[in-house]
């Protein structure tokens, strides 16, 4: 995601080079990293069953697939689009898992490419429209639809269902803002109650929602604070330092809390609250 958007501000173009690109990061580790990360498949692969003719899909050949992503990539630079940049999306979509050009790994890919295409539009910002949730929410409804278009043309009921699933999330992503931003109100006005650290404790405040997770050494060097204002917000947060280790022991305005089951626990700390409602 990080490096796709990067790419994007620098005005590099959506194109099957990123695409190759941002494939060979996200299979660099893990499940996949063993399928030729950051290129097009030279074999056939299938969808289900255990050989293709058992299969549930089978994609394109290899020696047709490159003819497919080439016609792909002209619809994504399509000029003069008349298309609503959502029902763009929706297509895109659909011929990309349909083409499945990876050997693994297209599933992921195909969600993040939503995603790039609303922000190259213009259509969002940031990545804060995110349909993987809704997809996995309804898994076998999805799959089916998907299937339905490749069998009988059914564009129109996939359509309904991919702009339900924008409606849905992006009501979701608005309601979840205005909680963040009403816990943030909250937590500043508590800070201001505090007297002398106020000061300092608002700049960390600050910084804690641009950056949630931190620990406190970088931080009282990103904000040029002193040791003893470390201290001092180690305090003020609730948080108790023994043998390098931050626990939270009451609630406070700055609620900062060790990462569980984080392999660096003691050294990385979080602004809890925030993170329990994006949970």
């Amino acid at each position: 995601m990080n490096h796709g958007l990067r790419r994007l501000r620098e005005e590099f173009p959506l194109s099957l080079r990123l695409i190759r690109e941002i494939h060979k990061i996200l299979l660099s580790k893990g499940r996949g990293s063993q399928k030729r990360p950051g290129e097009f498949r030279e074999s056939q692969n299938w969808i289900g069953g255990t050989r293709p003719g058992n299969a549930a899909f089978v994609p394109p050949p290899p020696e047709k697939m490159m003819e497919c992503m080439g016609a792909f990539e002209k619809f994504l630079h399509r000029e003069h689009e008349e298309l609503p940049i959502l029902v763009k999306a929706a297509l895109v979509h659909v011929q990309f898992e349909t083409i499945h050009p990876f050997l693994d790994g297209n599933g992921r890919l195909g969600r993040l490419l939503i995603t790039f295409l609303l922000c190259v539009a213009g259509a969002i910002r940031e990545p804060i429209l995110y349909l993987s949730l809704y997809f996995k929410t309804n898994r076998q409804k999805y799959y089916e639809l998907l299937d339905r278009v490749r069998s009988h043309g059914d564009w129109e009921t996939w359509l309904e269902c991919f702009l339900t699933g924008v409606k849905e999330t992006a009501q979701q992503a608005a309601d979840t803002s205005k909680e963040i931003l009403t816990l943030i109100e909250q937590d500043r006005r508590k800070i201001e109650e505090i007297g002398r650290p106020a000061a300092s404790l608002l700049r960390v405040h600050q910084h804690l929602q641009r950056k949630p997770i931190i620990t406190i050494p970088a931080t009282a060097e990103h904000l040029s604070l002193c040791a003893h204002c470390g201290k001092s917000f180690a305090a003020h947060g609730e948080a108790r330092h023994g043998s390098g280790d931050y626990r939270q022991t009451a609630p406070s305005p700055l609620h900062v809390s060790p990462l569980p089951g984080d392999p660096q626990r003691g050294h990385r700390i979080a602004k809890a609250e925030p993170l329990a409602i994006l949970d």
